[in-house]
């Protein structure tokens, strides 16, 4: 049986901008044919597990809030899981999308530099600790409204998307450019308003896919 060469990383479109939550992709050029076809079933212990940190989550944004709102800053044991949390989350994300064949790893490092264990995809986080702004906080499931308003329409272009990427993948292994550098920046755009959802910073993130 013949070895194939490895193949090289394709960068999955122009870097993140300089925003205080980065999210970075290292992607294959080429996915092997059969991924499309298991990597939801592949991801369902996965998906128990993130059931399961959702639960803290709720817990952790409701002490931020708090925290931020009546102190001016927020601890930042509750920065590093939510942190944690979206890391961990970009991780699976980008298997579930067939963006790679690596399997994710079982993460769950809580800090805002991400550790590498992840070959394809990393989340960093600049956070804000203290002097934080009490009025963004106290706003800020308002604020992000517009976003989630845009993200939805978005999520619909990247599952049409996505669905077409389904049958170039099985078919030629190779996921066409365009449409994957789509998806990568909606999976960015997504990542950096839910850093500034979970109160890891008080910048507001831009309508950007880049």
């Amino acid at each position: 049986m013949t070895t194939l060469p490895p193949q090289p990383a394709a960068a999955a479109g122009p870097p993140a901008p300089a925003y205080p939550a980065t999210l970075t992709y290292d992607l294959p050029d080429r996915v092997a044919r059969w991924r499309p076809l298991v990597h939801w079933l592949l991801l369902l212990p996965h998906f128990v597990v993130l059931v399961v940190l959702t639960v803290p989550l709720y817990f952790v944004l409701i002490a931020s809030w708090f925290c931020g709102v009546v102190l001016g800053k927020v601890p930042r044991a509750l920065l590093n899981y939510s942190a944690m949390y979206l890391r961990y989350n970009a991780s699976l994300t980008a298997f579930y999308y067939f963006l790679h064949g690596t399997y994710p790893p079982f993460a769950f490092a809580a800090d805002t530099t991400d550790p590498g264990r992840d070959p394809h995809v990393r989340f960093d986080v600049e956070p804000q600790v203290e002097g934080r702004s009490r009025l963004t906080i106290f706003f800020r499931a308002i604020m992000v409204i517009p976003h989630f308003f845009v993200l939805y329409f978005l999520g619909i272009a990247a599952a049409v998307l996505t669905f077409i990427g389904f049958f170039a993948v099985l078919f030629t292994a190779h996921w066409p450019s365009g449409l994957r550098d789509f998806v990568v920046g909606y999976l960015r755009w997504g990542q950096r308003v839910g850093a500034y959802y979970l109160l890891l910073t008080d910048e507001y993130p831009p309508f950007s896919l880049d």
